[in-house]
């Protein structure tokens, strides 16, 4: 009996009995391999997808129940073989060079799914982010930095603030596993204002994780740094050192394990993340404030029908601010990516530059970002940034 594989997927699926589902040996193309499990996504069943990108990056995308059959018929023209994994049996789709396919297992396990419903824990694994808070509201430094008052309840005017920091300490928990496994971690907190993410982090890592800390947090104000450190000197956090100064003056001599930064206003955010891949920090973590900079710079004919709008260019020049920040971090040698920090409600100011490093400066890299700049700036390429870097 000849065996409609796609049809064999979906009642796998649709029994929730579909424990993963890789196609490999593609017909052409940049992706290598595609694997698919059973999950749920708010409430509905979806065929999670993860596609295989050079560089062993990933891709993922969420294909709905009603959509299914038609994915997997899609992919099984573009891949060779599939292998589909359940509790009841396996089933292998191959199919050769002159198109002949062959279906291992297909008929047992087409039996055994349309029998009664099996006894086994079903395959359904949930998306869905379970809340995990990663401060209480009670913590010191909270009631210190005027965040919360003396029982633990953070102010009505400061929720945006508190939801920030517990968004922000969830990118630190993602980042974990790329700090030193022992010893002491090396974090800066450049331009840092009042140092909410300073105190945020230095406990994290000190008090939930038992790490040592070494704190730099570095700002121009001087008022600022003298109320940083009396908060730091009542929680007394021994670990954390303030200076007043201009944070292009660092040197880089010694380790920097992590570079932080919290709305460095404009051109200061590329002055942060200039100043960390100079020091090779091992993960940068920046929420940029206003773009201003280039918005006044940006010389790209092909884009006039956008920017003749000084709303919508200035809209663009966000966007464009920020993935020129991104190009620049990936020539100096970094992974990058751009993650939404918190919600838009709490502040517009919510994506989040995450970089880790992973080579020498890539001359290829490089050479696109140099692209990027000529197309964006003409003949101002030269001096972009140049007065301030």
């Amino acid at each position: 009996m000849d065996i409609d594989f796609s049809a064999l997927v979906l009642a796998a699926f649709r029994k929730e009995a579909l424990r993963r589902l890789v196609f490999s040996r593609p017909e052409e193309g940049e992706i290598t391999k595609v694997t698919g499990r059973l999950c749920a996504h708010r409430g509905r069943r979806v065929l999670a997808l993860e596609e295989t990108l050079p560089g062993d990056t990933v891709a993922q995308r969420n294909i709905k129940e009603e959509d299914a059959e038609a994915e997997v018929s899609r992919l099984l023209a573009l891949y060779r073989q599939c292998n589909l994994l359940t509790p009841l049996g396996d089933a292998e789709y191959k199919r050769s060079k002159d198109g002949k396919v062959t279906v291992l297992g297909g008929e047992k396990l087409s039996r055994r799914l349309s029998g009664e419903t099996p006894a086994f824990v079903s395959a359904v694994e949930s998306l869905d982010k379970q809340k995990h808070y990663f401060l209480d509201g009670d913590e010191p430094f909270l009631y210190t930095l005027g965040i919360s008052d003396k029982t633990g309840r953070v102010h009505d005017k400061m929720q945006g603030k508190f939801r920030q920091i517990q968004r922000f300490l969830e990118q630190i928990e993602e980042i974990y596993p790329r700090l030193p496994k022992s010893g002491t971690i090396t974090v800066y907190d450049l331009c840092c204002g009042k140092s909410y993410l300073s105190f945020a982090v230095y406990a994290y890592l000190t008090k939930k994780k038992g790490r040592t800390v070494d704190m730099l947090a570095m700002d121009r104000k001087r008022d600022v740094i003298a109320y940083c450190e009396r908060c730091a000197k009542d929680l007394s956090y021994t670990g954390m050192r303030f200076l007043v100064g201009d944070i292009r003056e660092l040197s880089g001599e010694g380790r920097v394990d992590l570079v932080i930064s919290l709305h460095a206003c404009d051109i200061a955010t590329d002055i942060v993340l200039d100043t960390a891949a100079r020091l090779r920090a091992t993960v940068i973590l920046s929420t940029p404030c206003c773009h201003r900079y280039l918005a006044t710079h940006l010389d790209a004919p092909s884009l006039s029908f956008v920017t003749r709008f000084p709303h919508l260019k200035n809209k663009l020049s966000e966007v464009l601010t920020d993935a020129l920040r991104l190009a620049k971090l990936e020539a100096e040698g970094y992974r990058v990516s751009a993650v939404e920090l918190t919600d838009p409600e709490d502040t517009p100011k919510n994506t989040l530059l995450r970089a880790t490093l992973r080579s020498d400066p890539d001359p290829a890299a490089k050479e696109t970002y140099e692209k990027l700049l000529v197309f964006l700036l003409g003949d101002g390429k030269d001096t972009y940034l140049k007065d301030i870097l």
